[in-house]
């Protein structure tokens, strides 16, 4: 392990006792401890402490009682931001039970795949994505539907814009399936007396691998509470602290910057279902907001606005992220208007978020920062296993307490996943990487083929095989490619079938896929090709494909 990174480290402690309790004990300890403090704010309401914890426990009962959830059973939560995708989550952990949180940007036939793999029978969605998931109903495993309406959540007087998902009046539904959140509120059901451990399962994030399958992320009390604790201590936050919660909650760094970190030091939480540069400016003023976990992308929106303005935002006193990293010349502007640096961290779903982060009175820019606390992170050679030296690039490696215990249901590519050190378990992470001469970690390359495409994670040979159900397409080969606004765009290279030359147009496919996959996975650009560069052995080169469009964009910026 090295240490070099010590000799920046942060005015804190240099290791970190992690909590042994439960995630849901977090909100108990806030909700005694404040109970009349502002939990969330939610486009014009608040919600307390005392009230957001009595709502998780009869939700709770509700799952246990009446929808027979049992412990470590898997439920689905697929929902935008908002009170009830909190409710829920604690909810789900305090009846026993395991969190699956989806993207709600994936259609049906995507959704399929994780009612199998997690033999899901109970969803707890929002009323806007019933469309996308009623379909499996019966036809899958999936038994029971909770659905939520994010409407009963918000101020009626609320002058700002709301998203249309927001704004939409409760629906309703007859099917003996169907559970409408306020009805299973006013039950009222009491929960069964609470039992956990630090090793519980209680949440499984899904990632995907260079086979494109997701793969959900099984990660305990203790994993998840090493970041949490471990972000609180990092970030300086207490009950004073005004989060505004704009990154997805369903991804890890949402989840817990955002959500758990806010609910464990008993801030408040200033929700956005749907992300706009104006909201997040008005509700910054507003509501005095002082910490903002965001990406690049959204920074990059945000910093455009004409109507931004120094005053506005000056109670903000951090701002950090990750996902890709910010261009110099927005970080600078950031700085100037807030006196801040935009401090960039790393971490994946497989380590709960952060492995690694910026201290906050050294920060680098464009750079991972350094390792986060009790965690030994290494670069080394792919191939050989053997660590390399300082500079040189290499694959990332981490060991920590938020490590997961391994892929669900995947034994074989845990034992890929993990290498053995000097007597330590490390995840391989699939990043190409250096270490500087002060313990700084750089992002070079990726093993993997993953595109980065605003934060999203797209895999090539995912998109690939939707592409492969058109007839048209006699081959394809998908890579990132440079895009200003979303760090990486997706685009396709496809060799068309000689029936469909010259009577079908990249427009064309480019729509088709629009109804194949979510939004943030279908290509953006389509260009046809007669013949694809191959290995003697038929594999398609797509590093090459990718560096033609890293060069053509080198060549576009010259002009």
């Amino acid at each position: 392990m090295q240490n070099r990174h010590f000799e920046h480290w942060p005015k804190l402690p240099k290791k970190l006792v992690v909590p042994e309790s439960s995630i849901f004990s977090n909100l108990e300890m806030s909700a005694a401890r404040y109970p009349n403090q502002k939990a969330i704010y939610y486009y014009g309401k608040s919600m307390t402490y005392s009230e957001l914890l009595t709502e998780v426990n009869s939700l709770a009962g509700y799952l246990q009682n009446v929808l027979k959830v049992k412990k470590e059973e898997k439920v689905l939560l697929l929902m935008q931001n908002s009170p009830q995708f909190i409710i829920s989550y604690y909810a789900i952990i305090r009846s026993g039970a395991v969190v699956v949180p989806i993207n709600p940007m994936l259609l049906s036939h995507e959704l399929e795949f994780y009612m199998k793999d997690c033999q899901i029978s109970t969803a707890i969605i929002g009323q806007e994505l019933y469309a996308n998931i009623q379909p499996l109903v019966q036809s899958t495993t999936l038994e029971n539907l909770l659905i939520a309406s994010y409407s009963d959540y918000i101020d009626d007087g609320y002058e700002l814009e709301l998203p249309a998902e927001v704004s939409a009046q409760p629906q309703t539904w007859k099917d003996p399936s169907h559970h409408l959140w306020r009805d299973c509120l006013n039950v009222k059901e009491r929960p069964n007396p609470f039992d956990s451990s630090p090793d519980d399962l209680i949440v499984l994030p899904y990632t995907s691998g260079t086979t494109g399958l997701p793969k959900g992320c099984m990660h305990t009390n203790s994993t998840v509470q090493a970041n949490v604790a471990g972000g609180a201590v990092w970030g300086r936050v207490s009950a004073s602290n005004v989060h505004l919660s704009t990154l997805p909650f369903f991804h890890v760094t949402g989840m817990v910057q955002s959500m758990h970190v806010p609910i464990y030091t008993g801030g408040t939480m200033v929700i956005m279902t749907r992300w706009n540069r104006q909201t997040a400016l008005e509700l910054i003023n507003r509501q005095k907001c002082t910490n903002w976990i965001a990406i690049s992308t959204m920074i990059i929106d945000f910093i455009s606005n004409p109507q931004l303005e120094a005053n506005k935002i000056s109670s903000l006193i951090g701002i950090s992220g990750g996902g890709a990293t910010l261009p110099e010349a927005v970080g600078e502007k950031l700085e100037k208007l807030t006196g801040l640096t935009f401090l960039e961290g790393y971490g994946l779903s497989e380590t709960i978020a952060q492995t690694h982060s910026n201290p906050v009175e050294r920060p680098k820019m464009q750079c991972l920062g350094i390792p986060f606390f009790d965690v030994d992170a290494r670069i080394i050679d792919p191939a050989t296993m053997k660590e390399l030296g300082m500079n040189e690039v290499g694959e990332i490696v981490v060991h920590g307490h938020q490590v997961m215990t391994g892929y669900y249901n995947r034994e074989d590519e845990n034992e890929s996943a993990f290498i053995m050190l000097d007597g330590k378990r490390f995840f391989r992470t699939g990043d190409m990487g250096r270490c500087d001469e002060e313990g700084y970690f750089f992002i070079v390359d990726r093993v993997k083929r993953m595109i980065n495409s605003a934060g999203y994670k797209v895999w090539p040979t995912e998109v690939e095989s939707y592409l492969y159900r058109h007839p048209a397409v006699q081959q394809a080969c998908v890579v990132g490619i440079p895009d200003e606004r979303k760090g990486e765009a997706v685009k396709a290279f496809v060799i068309l079938n000689p029936e469909y030359e010259g009577k079908i147009d990249e427009a064309e496919i480019i729509e088709w896929s629009k109804n194949q996959m979510a939004a943030y996975k279908y290509p953006r650009v389509i260009e046809f090709r007669a013949k694809f560069p191959m290995t003697s052995s038929g594999k398609i080169l797509w590093r090459q494909l990718k560096e033609e469009e890293e060069q053509r964009a080198v060549k576009h910026s010259e002009v």
